[in-house]
């Protein structure tokens, strides 16, 4: 009954080990940690918090070459590796959060379609579909600032995220249909999941545009925001995350994620083992002793 007004504060030391972190406590920019305008996916990191920006503004930020692929699984590798991390923002450099396929290499002479269908089969299966597979994985919770149109894959790789935050110029197309194909990338499992069938079914039929005020009404995003405000109001929904216990925030995502599939039973047990690893910890402690002597506990992730 106290959780809506009873907040933890971030450690200002690293969560293990002593000295100061500067990934923490200092504040980082876009081009840190040699970092340059040519990346195709920006890595940055302030007070625990990780903003992954993809960063193809000139092309409104498509997600299907390999390049953006390895990244991508490049920075989730490293953010879910990072115990000083605790949250992650996914958003788009430029106009445009993601506009998906790289339209100009879906033919024959490139990209992942090949003239033998068996190939290309196995370049989804080793490219782009790798994405929704990691994102599943990652224990950290990641936030989509969507900033603009997130189109086809970019619809989905929103999808891939667990809560999603929308400017109000953004909009959502599952577009595939209207090039003759399909979601490639996962997305005929994670649309329904998201705002269930029958409007994920008129998405992806219709590949009609849902505009930022209607994605809210569906459920698709949980607010919408001036463009302006984007990033900011993103940053308070993940401070308001990072100052929970880390280790009881990976446990949440990860349950919240299996339990999608699983039944009643294996939910309970699943939840009942991570209870325990729970009651284990420091920081359980540490909320306890905080709430009976009326203070703001400090989270250390021990």
């Amino acid at each position: 009954m106290f959780l809506g007004i009873w907040q933890g504060r971030l450690p200002p030391t690293p969560l293990h080990g002593g000295g100061r972190n500067p990934r923490i406590a200092g504040h980082s920019n876009a081009m840190s940690e040699c970092q340059t305008a040519a990346e195709p996916v920006i890595y940055e990191q302030r007070d625990g918090i990780v903003t992954l920006t993809l960063n193809r503004p000139d092309q409104r930020n498509p997600i299907s070459d390999s390049d953006m692929i390895e990244a991508l699984l490049a920075a989730i590798a490293r953010l879910d590796a990072d115990e000083a991390a605790r949250v992650a923002i996914l958003t788009g450099a430029g106009a445009a959060f993601c506009s998906g396929g790289n339209v100009k290499k879906m033919g024959m002479a490139g990209g992942v379609n090949d003239p033998l269908p068996a190939r290309t089969r196995r370049n989804y299966r080793t490219g782009i579909q790798r994405l929704p597979a990691a994102f599943a994985a990652m224990e950290i919770p990641v936030i989509a600032a969507v900033n603009g149109p997130a189109i086809g894959a970019g619809c989905d790789l929103a999808c891939m995220c667990d809560l999603r935050i929308a400017g109000s110029s953004a909009r959502f197309v599952e577009a595939f249909v209207k090039l003759g194909l399909i979601a490639g990338d996962g997305g005929a499992w994670l649309l329904p999941r998201t705002i269930g069938f029958a409007k994920a079914a008129e998405m992806a039929l219709t590949g009609d545009p849902v505009g930022a005020e209607d994605a809210l009404a569906i459920g698709l995003v949980s607010r919408v925001v001036p463009d302006a405000d984007l990033m900011d109001e993103a940053r308070k929904l993940a401070m308001r995350i990072a100052c929970n216990p880390p280790f009881a925030v990976r446990m949440t995502k990860r349950l919240l994620w299996q339990s999608r599939e699983a039944s009643l039973d294996h939910s309970l047990e699943m939840a009942a083992a991570m209870q325990a690893l729970g009651h284990a910890t420091r920081d359980h402690v540490e909320a306890i002793d905080a709430l009976q002597q009326k203070r703001a506990p400090l989270f250390t992730g021990s």
